[in-house]
């Protein structure tokens, strides 16, 4: 849908030269850091809303901006914005088609400004001109071309007021004052029709609009279901209201009920996997398709008259695919192709005369390599619970196609962030880079991620470094069991939860793990919970009903039991840290407490540490020095092979606070920068 509505998501969610470990393979056959983690060619394309121009990402000197080009003129593209720091990520079209909004923070703080660019004359401006806040899209409406809806927290650093924006002036108006609650439902017609907030039981109180500026209570959510139920926006009329539900079942549904009679329907439905995936009409906010991922994306009709659009869709290209944007008459469509093994392929879809055309792919430099394709896998954890799990290998190592090397590799355990986020089937970065070093790479949904229920995340429930962790291990056995993974031989990986997860497996589970790479995770839950930024502060009652409550004394003594910093001792295998010295979420002293117990127990770590980056690494040369970084590091503990460090520190900001020795030549190119 074109709203904007704001969906809170807390997550704690992260070369010159070739060289490699003697005798492996020749040079040629590494893909070089540069190819995976540097810029896209192209990426986030958009169609205007009228249909005559085309938008997408793509460098300036080395740093992310929005191009714009005719239709059917794409040499002819031009930049129409001048970043030249961190990049551009998060842009769109307005509903008029005359200005391009995006929004960009300042090293990775998350303070989000909303700008607009004037496509006509060039003018930028911001729309939010305050320091310190963290500015969110409240709803993007064509019945209003030149306004927007956004939230800003400039007068309680807490709560969002709702703002209308003229985003050709700038003017900006109060449209409703939030005084406590989580977040609003806007329509179409800029109206504040709901608010939500958190009971202090973590249930989801919905309020509707008297109309006078009160609110009536509505509904009340159960906790259970917290976290799968969701109100997600009106369709044009405002006479329908969607949501996601999961009361009275277990997966979430798509839900529209008329808000004149009452009356409910269910929509979408699917019985493996909570509905996630949509299309929607441009105008009427209607939902044209559902989808549901379980392993991979699967889509339903829920509109016949697109059923041909999809059947023809599904033709262009292999991989999964969704549609990224649409005409306002919705004629045309852009159509992004997602597969293991290769760039993302992105097609315009005429649905007049049903044909689509190839357009280009982000990644164009990586057609020239031989990529590992990813496979999908259900895990049994210990209590009967299915982990769905995916699995890269090295090319040419599973020879026979059984989905089971010629002998046991050893493997990377890459744990997602959030926790309640989860992974996907699709072109991963790095497990093509750890593939291509040779070692074997598994991601685990384990309980607590998302998409697959409330009974699977409530399992989570109170489990940190308990049940979630255990879910790992089986995973591990698992890969051990099927001999995939060399036991003496696993690492663990990951950032934000993933980077918790790895410290927790280095000191809850010391013998299970050969080395970690925390990046940007937590290793106190006592001081993770003392520092959320305060925009979360609605979110508070959400995070100790699943984490652990630190206002009681009982809740204190569970994160304490599962804080890793408590644990230090138990480390006993090497530890790669890096860190954002800007992130907001996982602040530094996260990191810089657990290196400095280890250094006063005289246990070596090494720590990386970025002062231009937040909550994971978002510049291109950050991310290649990390990296060069970690591919050093699992060599030496793993032996797999690496790509010679070369230049790829050259324009990063990494510094190495401690440790830079245990890694060879990390100290050597920090003294070239």
């Amino acid at each position: 849908m074109r709203s904007f509505r704001r969906v809170v998501t807390i997550g704690f969610a992260v070369g010159a030269g070739l060289g490699m470990t003697a005798g492996v393979a020749t040079a040629q056959d590494l893909i070089p850091r540069d190819v995976l983690f540097g810029n896209p060619e192209r990426a986030a394309v958009r169609i205007s809303p009228d249909g005559t121009q085309l938008s997408w990402l793509a460098p300036v000197e080395g740093v992310l901006n929005i191009w714009v080009a005719p239709v059917n003129e794409l040499h002819n593209a031009k930049p129409v914005t001048k970043d030249d720091n961190r990049g551009i990520r998060q842009y769109f079209w307005s509903t008029g088609g005359t200005h391009i909004i995006y929004l960009q923070d300042r090293g990775g703080d998350e303070n989000w400004r909303v700008f607009s660019v004037d496509l006509a004359t060039g003018k930028e401006i911001c729309l939010t001109p305050m320091d310190g806040i963290a500015a969110q899209i409240q709803q993007v409406s064509h019945l209003h071309p030149d306004e927007i809806l956004v939230g800003i927290n400039n007068r309680q650093p807490q709560f969002h007021d709702i703002h209308r924006v003229n985003i050709k002036t700038g003017e900006m108006s109060l449209v409703q004052q939030n005084d406590g609650f989580l977040g609003f439902v806007t329509d179409d017609d800029y109206n504040v029709r709901n608010a939500v907030t958190f009971t202090p039981a973590a249930e989801v109180m919905v309020f509707n609009s008297d109309g006078e500026g009160g609110w009536v209570p509505a509904e009340t959510i159960p906790s259970e279901d917290s976290l799968t139920t969701n109100l997600l926006g009106y369709d044009t009329s405002g006479k329908l209201m969607y949501m996601l539900d999961s009361r009275d079942r277990d997966t979430a549904a798509l839900t529209a009920t008329n808000t004149e009679t009452g009356e409910t329907k269910v929509l979408f439905s699917d019985d493996r996997a909570d509905a996630g995936a949509f299309i929607t009409h441009p105008t009427e906010n209607r939902f044209l398709a559902a989808g549901a991922t379980y392993m991979r994306t699967e889509w339903t009709v829920l509109d016949p008259a697109i059923k041909p659009d999809l059947d023809k869709i599904s033709r262009l290209s292999g991989g999964d695919f969704s549609v990224t944007s649409q005409t306002l008459d919705n004629s045309v469509w852009i159509v992004a192709f997602t597969e293991s093994d290769g760039p993302v392929k992105y097609y315009k879809y005429n649905r007049t005369s049903q044909t689509g055309e190839f357009l280009f792919t982000n990644r164009p430099t990586l057609e020239k390599y031989d990529l590992a394709t990813m496979q999908s896998h259900e895990i049994t954890s210990r209590d009967g619970l299915k982990l769905v799990s995916y699995l890269t290998l090295p090319e040419n190592t599973d020879t026979d196609g059984n989905g089971v090397p010629e002998h046991a590799l050893p493997m990377v355990l890459l744990v997602h962030g959030g926790p309640w986020a989860r992974d996907t089937w699709g072109y991963n970065g790095l497990h093509q880079l750890l593939a291509n070093r040779g070692y074997a790479v598994l991601s685990v949904n384990y309980r607590g991620s998302t998409g697959f229920g409330k009974h699977f995340i409530n399992a989570a429930d109170g489990e940190w470094a308990a049940k979630m962790h255990d879910d790992l291990i089986d995973a591990v056995d698992w890969a051990v069991d099927r001999g995939v993974a060399d036991k003496d031989k696993v690492a663990i990986m990951g950032g934000s939860y993933g980077g918790y997860a790895t410290l927790v497996g280095l000191t809850f589970t010391p013998d299970k793990f050969a080395c970690g790479v925390d990046i940007v995770g937590p290793s106190s839950l006592i001081t993770l919970m003392q520092n959320i930024p305060d925009y979360w502060y609605p979110f508070l009652p959400q995070l100790a009903n699943r984490v652990g409550n630190p206002a009681t004394e009982e809740g204190r003594k569970l994160l304490s039991e599962r804080s890793p910093l408590n644990y230090v001792d138990k480390i006993s295998k090497p530890l790669l840290i890096g860190q954002g010295a800007n992130d907001p979420r996982v602040k530094q002293v996260e990191a810089d407490q657990i290196v400095e117990s280890m250094k006063q127990k005289n246990i070596p770590v090494t720590y990386v540490l970025y002062p231009d980056e937040g909550h994971g690494f978002a510049r291109p040369e950050n991310n290649k020095s990390f990296f060069a970084v970690t591919e050093i590091f699992l060599s030496e503990v793993l032996g797999g092979r690496y790509e010679e460090i070369g230049g790829d520190f050259q324009g990063a900001s990494i510094q190495v606070p401690e440790g830079a020795q245990h890694v060879p030549g990390v100290s050597s190119a920090l003294n070239m920068k």
